[in-house]
């Protein structure tokens, strides 16, 4: 990804999303919606750096509503990633706080609308 490009990519994503995720596909949508399709790397979660892990391929794919960008709604279609611990056949997954409690939005989009109407 050139350096333009991500710089305009890391403002428009959640802070932080990019160290975990990449961006896979931008779908725009006749009703006027911008998905934006992330998959999780292949990097362990904290804590288990130095066990055996495999990739068990990802979850199903969850949509987040995000900020609106120029006038078209947005959601993150993200794809979280699952792996299993070899020594005792455990399946884990990143802990990540990437949604609002309660809500199919990100964190920041609900921070917001709460701060609007209360």
């Amino acid at each position: 990804m050139s350096a333009a490009y991500e710089t305009l990519v890391r403002l428009i994503l959640p802070e932080g999303l990019l160290e975990y995720f990449e961006l896979t596909d931008v779908l725009s949508s006749e009703n006027g919606q911008l998905d934006i399709y992330l998959e999780e790397k292949n990097l362990p979660p904290a804590g288990y750096d130095k066990q055996q892990l495999e990739s068990k391929g990802f979850l199903p794919e969850t949509a987040i509503q995000d900020f609106p960008i120029r006038g078209h709604k947005v959601a993150l279609c993200i794809k979280r990633r699952r792996w299993e611990v070899k020594a005792s056949g455990e399946i884990i997954t990143r802990d990540l706080d990437l949604v609002r409690k309660g809500a199919r939005m990100t964190t920041e989009f609900g921070i917001f609308l709460k701060g609007i109407f209360g």
